[in-house]
């Protein structure tokens, strides 16, 4: 598995996840310049504020993909790794994990990644360990095949 490529891949969903979040806060700030020209009244106040909450709703939300675009982008994909931190890529017996942010599975052409965030409930028990160590998660018991 190369992880470099495991890496472009999480960025690339997130840049994608951002972009459509970008495009959803552009059209409700249109909307409530559109809805300003609208006539007053406690219906159209109500709207607005309505709008307004949307508003900071969406960009807490855009914030914090920026925040884990900016931890990404402080990872080093080329550096190798003998115990699981931040930036490991992780083969266990059952699935591939790529410490990183919280984003979820990471579609590949051969295989899917999670890419996790390490202070996840699973990111924790696995942070600091290697190759041949186990973790149980839920009653699962996880083997480390290797980490990179």
């Amino acid at each position: 598995m190369d992880k470099v490529a495991v890496h472009a891949s999480t960025l690339h969903a997130l840049s994608i996840k951002i972009t459509g979040l970008q495009e959803i806060l552009d059209e409700t700030y249109k909307s409530t310049l559109d809805d300003s020209k609208s006539s007053a009244g406690d219906k159209h106040e109500t709207s607005i504020a309505m709008v307004q909450l949307e508003q900071e709703k969406l960009t807490k939300q855009l914030n914090e993909f920026l925040k884990q675009q900016r931890i990404l982008l402080s990872i080093n994909p080329s550096s190798h790794h003998q115990l699981i931190q931040l930036g490991s890529l992780v083969e266990t017996k059952h699935a591939w994990y790529y410490f990183s942010i919280g984003i979820g599975l990471i579609p590949l052409e051969k295989t899917a990644v999670f890419a996790i965030n390490p202070d996840s409930p699973l990111g924790q028990l696995m942070m600091m360990k290697k190759s041949g160590e186990s973790v149980t998660f839920n009653g699962i018991v996880t083997e480390i095949i290797a980490v990179y």
